[in-house]
């Protein structure tokens, strides 16, 4: 079965966010959603659920929950049962409900930065505090790699701290981090009585080479002490639809999480279910085909920018579509005064997002979304080598 991903979508003439933010002059490779059309199946199902013309009032029917079951033991070998699922339209509104089922006005939670930044602004919204431990620059000599500084974690945590807010894999350097590391992480949350929510929207899209191990599934103790956050958003480009949910093992945690969420977060729309549904017992055909295609951008991404931008150093993403880049040396060196954000913008008409909105670590870096058709990532880039060399 083959799949075009080299299609080229006019999304500029729809209402999409991406290209309509900035302008029709500047090529859009900022916000987090693919320029791909979605799995055939998909599109089937929200045509036949369009076509039944009543959209009243849905619940999750209960072969929602045991889908959910289903896809992740397939894909991770990871066993749940069907009443862990809770469904949320967005994982950000999720990361405001679980920061509110698990903290106080006043109590903190704990991340790890450069990171998505509703990780830094949920816990602040239900009047908690964040401690942001900045991840340690590991990099090779054009290579940028970040690792988990441990003993700075340890100590960031008070007596306040409730929950620890975890990207994995990891927004924006995209780190699948290891067994290895999960397990520190939750045994310094562990002792320290902090709740673990795990973000892992991203799971779906390792890209080939790297296996995604859930944290909760490290051990049934941690399984225990975590919350997990998972979509089908970003793996079947669907973000639009405003269909997430929520994984708790632990029948009290998760009731916390239920009463959190009553009353303020709204019920996921009829045709985010259906796409959920349709997702995730047809679409893994195409899900496969996408995950070669992305990694394949990613080398070519990353070739390019060493062999014609060299002084831009790059990530070699195990996840995600996003390439972080390090552009310090670069502009310092062609005398460029202004954040490589604004002189992308500026001189190159390449819309990316300014590393400082993930907090401490993304000083004069940009992040750069290569879920798109190749001819378009070619065009970014030249437009891109283009500036730096004028």
């Amino acid at each position: 079965m083959s799949f075009n991903f080299d299609e080229t979508v006019d999304r500029a003439s729809s209402d999409a966010a991406k290209w309509n933010y900035y302008g029709k002059d500047i090529l859009p490779m900022f916000v987090a959603d693919m320029d791909f059309r979605t799995a055939e199946p998909i599109l089937r199902a929200l045509h036949a659920r369009v076509e039944h013309g009543v959209f009243g009032y849905e619940f999750p029917l209960p072969k929602m929950n045991e889908t959910v079951v289903n896809w992740v033991d397939k894909r991770y070998g990871w066993k749940i049962k069907a009443e862990d699922v809770v469904f949320v339209p967005g994982l950000v509104s999720g990361l405001n409900v679980i920061s509110r089922a698990t903290g106080h006005i006043g109590d903190n939670t704990i991340t790890i930065t450069p990171t998505y930044f509703p990780f830094m602004s949920a816990p602040q919204n239900q009047g908690m505090s964040v401690t942001k431990v900045t991840l340690k620059a590991a990099h090779t000599a054009d290579k940028l790699h970040y690792e988990i500084d441990f003993d700075a974690f340890e100590k960031a945590i008070t007596p306040r701290t409730s929950l620890f807010l975890h990207c994995h894999p990891h927004n924006p350097v995209g780190r699948e981090f290891t067994e290895e590391e999960n397990r520190r992480l939750a045994e310094i949350c562990i002792k320290n009585n902090v709740t673990i929510c795990s973000d892992e929207i991203w799971c779906d899209l390792t890209l080939p080479g790297t296996k995604h191990v859930p944290f909760a599934a490290l051990s049934e103790e941690i399984a225990q002490n975590t919350i997990t956050l998972m979509a089908p958003s970003k793996s079947f480009n669907l973000p639009g639809l405003g269909c997430s949910f929520v994984i708790v093992q632990n029948k009290h945690l998760r009731q916390q999480v239920m009463n959190a969420k009553d009353g303020i977060i709204p019920l996921v729309n009829a045709m985010g279910l259906t796409a959920c549904y349709a997702a995730y017992t047809e679409g893994e055909p195409w899900l496969l085909a996408l995950q070669s295609y992305l990694a394949e951008n990613r080398d070519v991404a990353r070739d390019y920018i060493s062999e014609n931008m060299p002084e831009i150093k790059t990530t070699n993403p195990d996840s995600t579509y996003l390439l972080w880049l390090d552009c310090n040396e670069a502009l310092k060196k062609a005398g460029i005064e202004s954040s490589p954000y604004k002189f992308f913008m500026d001189k190159a008409k390449v819309a990316l997002v300014d590393g400082p909105q993930f907090g401490p670590g993304g000083e004069g870096c940009v992040r750069l979304n290569f879920g798109c058709p190749r001819s378009q990532l070619l065009e970014a880039l030249d437009r891109m080598q283009g500036a730096l060399k004028a």
